[in-house]
């Protein structure tokens, strides 16, 4: 369990939802078991279904069915990290191997297919039609983001606009599902459903930003993945796309050519350049006002160490460093 007071809140909670997952997992397949065992062991923070539980209390929403819709986000989070881990050629999370590099491409993305399948058998279980819109359409959205932003690898012409289009697709969106799935099953109000779905585009869209930030500012070690990976797939995540727009014309040039070509050979001098153009700065400032909209957003609820802990949550997304 991790130490902040944010997961205190809801500890018990937490603690269910760690068994449905386990439950849930089964296979007559063992090696489907295996796997995905060890993807969801591997010690993420857990926040989506984290964040279900404390809007679905912060709303007077108690009992099985949150924790199984806790449950059903994290089996869809997981199965896109079994995916994305292929399609990136990762070898890399958490501090450890991948799924594809222990077991290869093939059985890492049919567990993932499993996990999906999986999740949606747990909506149909929860019985909630809101529910199943929501989760339903976010998968789709989730997916037109991944393959949005596999179109712009190694596409130094794409655009902040664009980039903004992928991490509102291929990140945040799980974020606004959880927590507008768990608003409308608590029965909240229209204002409070939107509010909080709102929060949680706001809170994933700053999350992605750190996470991309991080990619230039880390290391390797405290991350839990290769430092510079963004780079090494050709992906123009914000801190590029700043400074080719900001930088220097040298600066520009030297961060076209790295996307275009993909690779490490020249992470330090990129690192270099990100942090000389002030583009870690602006991406470091618009996680901020991101989270700040997030944090304002949250007002529709009323006051409980609930809505306290998700204060805390969102002020913890732009304060990590892994």
């Amino acid at each position: 369990m991790q130490p902040q007071s944010f997961y205190r809140a809801v500890a018990d909670d937490f603690s269910a939802v760690d068994e449905i997952i386990k439950k849930q997992l089964t296979s007559r397949v063992p090696l489907v078991s295996k796997i995905g065992d060890y993807i969801t062991s591997a010690g993420g923070k857990r926040l989506r279904p984290l964040l279900v539980l404390l809007c679905g209390k912060a709303l007077g929403r108690e009992g099985d069915d949150l924790r199984l819709l806790a449950a059903t986000i994290e089996f869809l989070h997981t199965a896109t990290l079994l995916h994305d881990d292929v399609v990136d050629m990762s070898g890399m999370r958490r501090g450890r191997s991948t799924a594809n590099a222990l077991w290869g491409n093939a059985p890492s993305v049919l567990v993932g297919d499993f996990l999906y399948s999986r999740s949606f058998e747990m909506m149909v279980e929860l019985g909630s039609m809101p529910v199943m819109q929501i989760l339903s359409k976010a998968t789709r959205v989730i997916a037109e983001g991944e393959v949005l932003q596999l179109s712009r690898v190694r596409d130094a012409s794409t655009t902040e606009e664009v980039y903004m289009d992928v991490i509102r697709g291929k990140t945040a969106m799980l974020f606004e599902a959880s927590t507008h799935s768990a608003a409308a099953l608590a029965g909240a109000s229209d204002e409070q459903r939107e509010a909080l779905r709102t929060f949680g585009d706001h809170l994933g869209v700053a999350f992605q930003l750190v996470d991309d930030l991080l990619d230039y500012k880390g290391d390797s070690e405290t991350l839990g993945k290769n430092v510079g990976d963004d780079l090494a797939e050709g992906k123009p995540t914000l801190p590029l796309i700043y400074t080719m727009r900001e930088g220097t014309a040298e600066q520009a040039a030297l961060v076209r050519q790295a996307i275009q070509k993909g690779g490490l050979e020249d992470l330090e001098q990129i690192r270099v350049a990100v942090e000389a153009s002030g583009a870690l700065d602006y991406t470091a400032q618009m996680a901020r006002d991101y989270v700040a909209r997030a944090i304002a957003c949250l007002e529709v609820l009323p006051a409980s160490e609930y809505r306290d802990a998700l204060v805390e949550l969102s002020e913890f997304a732009v304060a990590r460093t892994h």
